[in-house]
């Protein structure tokens, strides 16, 4: 078995431990190997239980025999998504009402009356 480090993805089933059967089976994203000795076989695995998407839903904490765990193989140049992409930034909110001028709000005088400004005085 290939030391497991932390970042693996690891498929826990039947293999791990009868708890782990069926529908029961997880993967797993490794976060810590518990490195104090148990049985002969088993060890701790701290991690995230992986949805379909490939998103943690929940962190798990599991005792199985290292023997049962597998590590998928993934093609070069490519990895299982770790979580959800980012969100669109927000667009930028309009000027307040206090930055911009009583003209800018309301117009000039010549066009709150119907006139049209020539650039003559008199």
């Amino acid at each position: 078995m290939t030391e497991l480090k932390p970042g693996d993805l690891l498929l826990i089933g039947a293999a791990c431990s009868v708890q782990f059967a069926g529908d029961r089976a997880l993967r797993l994203r490794l976060v810590s190997v518990d490195p104090r000795p148990t049985y002969h076989g088993w060890v701790w695995l701290t991690g995230y239980a992986l949805n379909d998407k490939g998103i943690a839903v929940d962190k798990r904490e599991v005792f199985v025999q290292q023997a049962g765990v597998r590590v998928p193989r993934v093609a070069p140049g490519t990895r299982a998504p770790r979580r959800a992409p980012a969100p669109a930034p927000a667009p930028a909110p309009a000027p307040s009402r206090s930055t911009r001028s009583a003209a800018d709000r309301h117009g000039s005088a010549a066009d709150r009356h119907g006139f049209k400004e020539t650039g003559v005085s008199s």
